[in-house]
């Protein structure tokens, strides 16, 4: 290593853990995606509490310890290599989306599978009648379509590289 550059195996290994944990950030939010349908589906309140209350426990576990690994992870990429912070147009976008991706999946979904959960323990099966549910369903996604979208996209951006670099100012 050289000043702020790393061997060429750390990057590699590095490199690996910021995929291992973007990949399971996506995992997770196909995970919800699939309990968010089977709670518009199913008749069972059972079964739609225990939707929400999966969605609840990946929301506070994995997609938490993810979205962490994923960042740091990035961000020492970014410093110890020639890519820089804010360096390529591209890393700026990732990094927005970062920042929104977090809010969605550790804030949000933890929130609205929280007050499904609520929602569901007070009444059953007929919270779904109810408009706080549709509310609650209609923000989830919303956060969900969100999520995926921006997950993808930093994906695609990662591989292609867009955009080009960023014209340092001249003082």
């Amino acid at each position: 290593m050289s000043g702020n550059r790393i061997s060429q195996t750390t990057r590699k290994w590095l490199l690996s853990l910021h995929l291992l944990f973007s990949g399971i950030l996506l995992g997770c939010t196909v995970v919800i995606v699939i309990l968010s349908i089977t709670a518009l589906t199913t008749a069972s309140s059972d079964t739609l509490r225990s939707c929400y209350q999966v969605m609840n426990i990946v929301a506070g576990s994995s997609i938490r310890v993810s979205s962490i690994g994923m960042v740091v992870t990035g961000v020492l990429l970014s410093v110890w290599t020639h890519w820089g912070l804010f360096r390529y147009y591209w890393l700026i976008y990732k990094q927005v989306m970062t920042l929104a991706s977090i809010g969605v999946g550790i804030i949000g979904f933890y929130m609205w599978s929280m007050k499904g959960i609520e929602l569901v323990e007070s009444v059953g099966l007929d919270a779904v009648h109810s408009s706080a549910y549709v509310i609650n369903a209609q923000q989830l996604w919303v956060g969900l379509i969100f999520q995926v979208i921006s997950l993808v996209s930093m994906f695609v951006i990662s591989v292609f590289k867009p955009w080009g670099r960023r014209v340092p100012r001249i003082q």
